[in-house]
């Protein structure tokens, strides 16, 4: 046996490590409520201790350990406290970090049933809650991946197959050189990864059909061109800035009759199908093909959790589809059929155990709860001054101040507060403050001081 091999048993059987790291965490919770939303610079000047070249020799693990806790802990931000408002990034569920801790130390190869049963059970699982909650399809399967943007990417390969194959064409066999022209046609409010990804597809945008949205950022359904069996249609649940929903209830039926495809980019929107209170936002979603959501945005599993789901499964089980001589397929469910990847975590085990913990009651408990929270930051931020340009249908508030330069100058005092943290965007032209409210960890507490931190930042303009 290796020295190197020795120290590794030795670190392996003594749980020191493992336990120097529970100690660490658990530190890192408890503070974490006081702890400022974004580093401030005292904290990122630590981050030089990092930059070194590659050490000679094998170091000293507890060291290590120590100098990622003490000087890198200081520099994460804090998604998971109640006043990030950045992005739409979700908190974590106490059950989830839990339920990731004993999926690191299984580390599991998610690929095929024969990698891990234990994985591709929960995942077949997943599956069929997820159906259950979004009323899709029985024939439905779902893929996890990294995040909605690779998920999107496998949803639209697989229309790509299906349409292709509609017009007698064999991309496997023949690829897209030559192909039948299809025909894409997004909102204008399209969040950029879709058309990142139809990018890596070969859709050059010049190809794209713009349809024009309504004030809120809906796609203006009067403006659809007429439809055909070449047609990618893409919609969303949830606009990333305003938080609204397309009118899949009066698109869907003139898709399905055109044979046109129908993607639903979901990725945090998706989750009001799970509440009585907003299933009406998504009242005919579950009548297109494929879809796109996060498990941590609204649900708030850890990082990194993306779902898609396809109710055509042969279409994206060739388009995803892996051949070799090794690969050992089972009667049971083998994960790679329905993401682009083979070797991946097994992402699953925490989707799992979120699910599981809240169950149906819960998941629509923790939707309501965002979007009451975020109706009560616009009303407080109302009487602070600022205009709100959403109507907050879900879990966005978009706001602004009286002109560009006052709305960019207070974001930037915002975001060197230290007590809170959201970002810009443009909106009709203008620019704006995005505020999301996606963690179960934000009271009206947390509102309260991050809207009063708000006034004084403009004030301060």
């Amino acid at each position: 046996m290796s020295e190197l091999q020795r120290q590794l048993f030795l670190q392996q059987q003594n749980g020191k490590l493992l336990r120097q790291a529970a100690d660490f965490s658990y530190q890192y919770l408890q503070q974490a409520p006081q702890a400022p939303a974004f580093p401030k610079q005292s904290a990122l000047d630590l981050l030089s201790a990092f930059e070194h070249d590659l050490p000679d020799k094998t170091g000293d693990a507890e060291h290590i350990l120590n100098q990622l806790a003490l000087k890198g802990g200081p520099n994460t931000v804090h998604y998971g406290g109640g006043r990030y408002y950045g992005f739409v990034n979700g908190g974590v569920l106490p059950i989830g970090r839990a339920a990731r801790w004993l999926a690191d130390t299984w580390d599991q190869n998610a690929a095929l049933y024969v990698m891990s049963p234990i994985a591709a059970t929960l995942e077949a699982q997943c599956e069929k809650w997820l159906k259950q909650l979004f009323n899709l399809p029985a024939g439905t399967v779902a893929g996890l991946v990294t995040g909605t943007s690779v998920a999107s990417l496998c949803g639209l390969a697989a229309a790509r197959y299906r349409q292709l194959t509609r017009l007698n064409w064999d991309i496997e066999n023949h690829g897209v050189f030559g192909a039948p022209k299809l025909r894409i046609i997004l909102g204008r409010q399209t969040h950029g990864t879709v058309i990142k990804m139809l990018n890596l597809l070969g859709f050059g945008q010049q190809n794209i059909e713009w349809i024009d949205c309504d004030q809120q950022g809906r796609m203006q359904v009067d403006n659809l061109p007429e439809l055909d069996a070449s047609c990618i249609l893409v919609l969303q649940a949830g606009n990333v800035c305003t938080g609204t929903f397309d009118h899949f209830k009066q698109i869907m039926p003139i898709a399905k009759r055109a044979n046109a495809w129908v993607h639903v980019d979901g990725a945090f929107g998706l989750w009001a199908a799970a509440s009585p209170e907003f299933a009406r936002l998504t009242d005919g979603v579950e009548h297109a093909n494929s879809w796109s959501v996060d498990g941590h945005k609204t649900l708030n599993t850890p990082y990194d959790c993306g779902i898609v789901l396809c109710d055509d499964q042969p279409a994206i089980t060739h388009a995803l589809h892996q051949q070799g001589s090794y690969i050992q397929h089972s009667g049971d469910r083998d994960s790679m059929m329905f993401t682009p990847d083979m070797s991946r975590r097994a992402r699953g085990v925490e989707l799992w155990a979120c699910m599981a913990y809240l169950g149906r009651q819960g998941i629509a408990e923790l939707v309501e709860l965002l979007h009451h929270r975020a109706l009560y930051f616009a009303k407080k931020i109302r009487l602070g001054g600022f205009r709100v340009i959403n109507d907050v249908e879900f879990n966005q508030v978009l706001l602004r101040c009286d002109n560009d330069q006052q709305t960019q100058q207070t974001l930037v005092n915002i975001q060197q507060s230290g007590v809170t943290w959201c970002g810009p965007a443009k909106w009709q032209g203008d620019d704006v403050i995005r505020v999301s409210i996606c963690s179960w960890a934000t009271t009206e507490n947390d509102i309260d001081v991050a809207v009063d931190t708000f006034v004084k930042a403009r004030h301060n303009t």
